[in-house]
């Protein structure tokens, strides 16, 4: 009796020790990233400090590891595409096989990941199965090959693409599925894929899922959406529609946006999280065992951060990659220093928070004109950028090659080859109008130009905001005239954008890209259009930037210290700036607003004459 009475009071202390873990003991711990944009080094911040950077993410990693033994690693797309090290996306697959080093254990697709067509991305694929290294699963739902693209189809087959993962974590299991949104897609014109509505998607996975994981391991899992779709400040969105028509998820990881989240976002049962781009922070998400929220953290990933020596050195090896290549084609090196600056340049948020004229853009559509004219052998009358395509500012003091290309790093197929096509003067006035009328709308469709000078009063008639406009020619001044063809330069990506204005426009403006005969151009056309030097290589936006600031003499040329006055913005309600050349469209709602007044003025008349009417016939 002894001896069973000690082997039942041991039996009794080790059941909280046994192997299976208790429901009140499990941790539910997601550190996620997202819009991470190759951006393995560190970037300067506002404040004079740095950000992000892989090997200091890293760390952050780890140290969140060490908290947390059982957490999950995940991200939510855009994980390519914003720094030199994307040159070797289709080749050498850089960012899956860094992120498989770092422990990633999922990730999904974003638009970027399509920057470099189906072919880019089946090469990409390809490459990262190859390299023999781990690399992260990749989960998407609803943005699938076309049945006719066999390449694309075996590439998603042999890497391992699936619409969902089940892993498990510390006797936890997670259903992990990725989402494609509408915005995404938009963004990702060249894709090639076919897209299936995200909330139709999203529940047909989800009852795949929780069926095999029912059925495989008799679990309630915790859902985890790797969502490409996004949300505003405030959390609403399309990731916030997701959660509120999308049951049984619990927790979504909006990317996409490039939004800070500080706190979660609850819709339905589901937490939406966002931690900014380009790894600034580490977001950390833990909940209880009831899956309700236990606590969330965006941890900082800056210069207080040691580096990772591991990853820090994996990264000194891709340099010489993308030396080998891609970089030594240009001549030039990835830390090479191209020119001393002295002057700031405005944020990449300043330039998109209001209409003004930027010294940045100045300086990437005076490269592109520049560059353009060199390699053309002929004038180049306007050059011009957009705000949706400047990814970075020019940094104070040493300016190297990887600063231009982070500044200049978006493009389709390729990193941004510059287009000359011909546009009407009554279309190159368009184009202004849509800096002034559109940018209100569309931030991202702020326009920034070489070779003219216009102003324009915000408080005018939509659509008939620009009051005047001039050529800047070697001569002077020069007036725009409406039927003359006039050279323009541009990026592919602007250049695409073209035909899109008549569309945002409602129909009132229109810009057809031509060729120098004047016959009309298609989207498809303009890869015709790249200019190329005298050996027959294309002409980058970066490369413009690069090789006209390097032309400087080692110092930023003092005219990019402040504006120029190329572009005046300015608000008045003075009768005389109101209607200052004014066009068809302020004469149509002039005549509308006469003839409104004239009515009220009829209407009146007539109301007060039968009232008087009225008051003869009773004193009668």
């Amino acid at each position: 009796m002894k001896r069973l009475f000690a082997l039942l009071l041991i039996a009794l202390m080790l059941i909280p020790m046994g192997v299976g873990v208790s429901a009140e003991e499990k941790e539910i711990t997601v550190l996620f990233t997202h819009d991470l944009h190759s951006h393995f080094l560190p970037s300067a911040a506002e404040d004079g400090g740095e950000f992000g950077g892989y090997a200091r993410l890293m760390t952050v990693i780890n140290e969140q590891r060490a908290k947390h033994p059982d957490a999950i690693l995940v991200d939510g797309g855009d994980f390519s595409m914003g720094s030199l090290f994307q040159t070797a996306y289709p080749t050498s697959a850089l960012e899956l096989r860094i992120m498989g080093a770092m422990g990633y254990d999922v990730t999904t697709f974003g638009n970027h990941e399509f920057d470099y067509l189906p072919t880019g991305l089946t090469s990409m694929l390809n490459a990262a199965a190859a390299s023999g290294e781990k690399t992260p699963e990749i989960v998407i739902s609803n943005y699938l090959p076309m049945d006719a693209d066999i390449d694309v189809k075996e590439a998603y087959n042999d890497y391992g693409v699936k619409s969902y993962t089940i892993i498990e974590r510390g006797g936890v299991y997670f259903v992990i599925f990725g989402i494609f949104g509408f915005d995404a897609d938009a963004c990702a014109p060249n894709s090639g894929m076919a897209m299936v509505d995200p909330v139709e998607a999203a529940k047909d996975t989800l009852e795949q899922a929780l069926t095999e994981c029912k059925e495989k391991y008799d679990a309630e899992p915790v859902v985890i959406c790797l969502s490409h779709s996004g949300t505003d400040g405030e959390g609403r969105g399309e990731d916030y529609d997701l959660a509120e028509n999308v049951d049984g998820v619990d927790l979504i990881i909006s990317g996409h946006t490039h939004t800070t989240l500080d706190k979660p976002v609850e819709v339905n049962g589901a937490y939406i999280v966002s931690a900014a781009e380009y790894g600034k922070y580490l977001g950390v998400v833990t909940l209880d065992p009831d899956k309700t929220l236990e606590s969330y953290e965006l941890v900082p990933v800056d210069e207080n951060v040691e580096d990772d020596l591991e990853i820090a050195a994996m990264v000194e090896g891709f340099k010489s990659t993308v030396e080998n290549e891609y970089l030594a084609d240009y001549g030039v090196g990835f830390d090479e220093v191209v020119v001393n600056n002295k002057y700031r340049f405005d944020s990449v948020e300043e330039v998109y928070a209001t209409q003004h004229e930027s010294t940045l853009g100045n300086l990437f559509s005076d490269s592109y004109k520049w560059a353009a004219e060199k390699a053309l052998g002929h004038k180049v009358d306007i050059a011009l950028t957009a705000t949706g395509v400047i990814r970075e500012t020019i940094p104070v003091g040493d300016v190297t090659v990887s600063d231009v290309f982070n500044a200049a790093s978006l493009g389709v197929g390729t990193e941004g080859e510059l287009i000359a096509v011909y546009v009407t003067g009554k279309e190159l006035k368009n184009a202004l109008e849509v800096d002034a009328s559109v940018q209100p709308i569309m931030k991202a469709a702020q326009l920034f130009f070489s070779g003219v000078e216009y102003s324009f009063n915000t408080n005018r008639m939509i659509f008939n905001k620009v009051d005047y406009a001039m050529l800047r020619t070697a001569n002077g001044l020069e007036k725009i005239e409406d039927d003359k063809l006039y050279c323009v330069v541009t990026g592919m990506y602007a250049g695409q954008m073209l035909g899109s204005v008549k569309e945002k426009s409602f129909g009132l403006l229109s810009i057809t890209p031509k060729d120098k005969d004047g016959n009309p151009l298609d989207a498809d056309e303009l890869v015709n259009h790249v200019i190329r030097d005298e050996n027959g290589v294309a002409l980058k936006e970066w490369y413009a930037i690069t090789s006209y600031i390097q032309e400087m003499g080692g110092e930023m040329d003092e005219s990019y210290a402040q504006p120029d006055g190329r572009k005046v913005v300015y608000a008045s309600l003075n009768p005389v700036d109101l209607v200052r050349n004014a066009n068809k469209f302020t004469y149509i709602v002039i005549a509308l607003i006469v003839v409104i007044i004239a009515v009220i003025v009829l209407i009146t008349v007539k109301i007060i004459k039968k009232k008087k009417k009225n008051e003869n016939s009773n004193n009668n």
